[in-house]
């Protein structure tokens, strides 16, 4: 039996106090034990006038942040966990309540202690923070990118492939992150799923934060909360940029011939009206038919050759044949071939030739398809711009500071690029014309000039226009 003193003895809930599934025990002002409860007596071997910390903890002093203590100064109750120690030298986690007991001038006479066995909890804690911590890991270490997304397209968490390549926690609207844009894109799959509760998977090409360009396969899922909600969307980017490069080549050209059909057809058109204007001149001896013709006939071969030059580019990486070139000369056949080009499309086509420039080693063919093509790039800009009046495009050719690079600059007032199409220009079958265009041309002209070991930097602004800047050595 346990013993009574008259806090306890006299209560009618005494038998109540006896039988709680918890340690309880009531102190002094000197941290002695004045009452306990059945299971403290099973588990301490607990006496009256015992010291707490000693029951409690095997201790000699009293513990520091003493709840009983804080109890008696403030008059107020206290709670927190701790751990004790049984007879068995068992620790057991426990969570604490304490509660004042005034006297009947109301002051605090003694303090109750309720010692709750939270065992279980805290197996059931490790277990949580065991799994918690392996998903985290799983999150993290998934090969592939992974955001999870708010209503507002913004980024609430992201797993190291991501933050890598991206240097981005979170924070950020994903369309900003993702493709440097400054409002949401037009097809967006998360947007999709917010609205329909479905998974959705589309294809991208995204920038990362080093400038590269990726190909990603997008699949999206919802996060709902407990009334169904969704509340999030995470989305799971898959890198399939090497997939895309080891693609069957043939394929790939089988794809682009059938894309650019529509400008054989059209260039077989002109000849055949170039060589009927040369006919029924040579038959009625008409000088200027024949020169029409001629020239027709002549500009339609260039733009034929230049196709060609194009896929063969690109289906074979061939060795550049190098040979020594005169500036002057070489860039008199770009501006001789171009000027026709840029009087039909009614465009001025300025150029200035720094004098004096040294011949360089160039694999002529192919740099001349390479800069003809951004030019050509340039005309287009200046074509499908319909704002302004009159439209120019300025090819200069001067040496750089260290007279070893010849820079070719060209220049024009065209419909200019967001950032989005400049970071992809260069792609292989990037094309901002539509069907108007191959997507070949200024990525053969990116893949010529690197060969020769030079550069193309392209800055522009929409509604104004696009510079290229193409550097190459003299001597490779």
């Amino acid at each position: 039996m346990l013993e009574k003193n008259s806090l306890i003895a006299d209560n009618v809930y005494y038998h109540y106090f006896r039988e709680m599934p918890c340690f309880i025990s009531v102190q002094d002002k000197n941290m002695r034990i004045v009452e306990y409860n059945r299971l403290f007596k099973e588990q301490f071997g607990a006496t009256i006038g015992g010291y707490c910390y000693t029951v409690y903890k095997g201790r000699m002093s009293k513990c520091d942040n003493c709840a009983v203590e804080q109890t008696f100064l403030t008059g107020k109750s206290q709670k927190g966990e701790g751990t004790i120690k049984n007879l068995k030298g068992e620790e057991i986690p426990v969570y604490v309540f304490t509660s004042p007991i005034f006297n009947k001038d109301g002051e605090v006479e003694n303090v109750l202690k309720i010692s709750s066995d939270i065992s279980e909890v805290k197996k059931i804690q490790k277990k949580l923070y065991e799994t918690k911590t392996q998903l985290s890991h799983f999150f993290d270490e998934v090969p592939c990118y992974i955001t999870i997304q708010d209503k507002d397209l913004k980024i609430t968490k992201t797993n190291r492939q991501f933050r890598e390549d991206f240097t981005s926690g979170g924070g950020d609207y994903c369309y900003k992150v993702y493709k440097h844009r400054d409002e949401p894109c037009l097809e967006c799959p998360v947007a999709q799923t917010f609205k329909d509760g479905k998974s959705h998977q589309s294809e991208e090409v995204v920038t990362a934060t080093s400038g590269n360009h990726y190909n990603v396969l997008v699949n999206t899922a919802p996060l709902r909360n407990s009334d169904g909600e969704i509340t999030h969307v995470v989305e799971m980017s898959t890198n399939i940029t090497q997939i895309r490069q080891l693609q069957d080549q043939l394929t790939s050209l089988g794809l682009m011939v059938s894309s650019i059909s529509h400008g054989i057809k059209g260039i077989s058109s002109y000849l055949d009206g170039g060589i009927y204007l040369m006919s029924s001149g040579l038959e009625k001896n008409d000088k200027e038919r024949i020169e029409k013709g001629w020239d027709i006939v002549n500009r339609n071969v260039s733009q034929v050759r230049n196709m060609i030059s194009d896929i063969l580019y690109y289906a074979k990486d061939r060795e550049l044949n190098y040979e020594t070139v005169e500036i002057e000369t070489f860039v008199a056949d770009i501006i001789s071939t171009m000027g026709s080009k840029a009087n039909s499309y009614k465009l001025t086509f300025k150029h200035e030739l720094s004098t004096s420039l040294d011949d360089f080693k160039i694999d002529t063919t192919a740099m001349r398809s390479a800069i003809i093509n951004v030019l050509e790039n340039s005309f287009d800009a200046c074509r499908k711009d319909l704002k302004k009046p009159t439209h120019n495009v300025v090819f200069k050719i001067h040496e750089d500071s260290t007279k070893k690079n010849i820079i070719f600059d060209i220049t024009d007032n065209g419909i200019g690029m967001d950032q989005e199409t400049r970071e992809k220009i260069f792609s292989l079958f990037f094309s901002s014309k539509g069907i108007g265009g191959t997507g070949l041309g200024l990525y053969i002209s990116n893949k010529i000039i690197t060969k020769h070991n030079g550069s193309i930097e392209v800055t522009s602004t929409i509604g104004k226009g696009t510079g290229f800047k193409i550097t190459v050595p003299k001597c490779p």
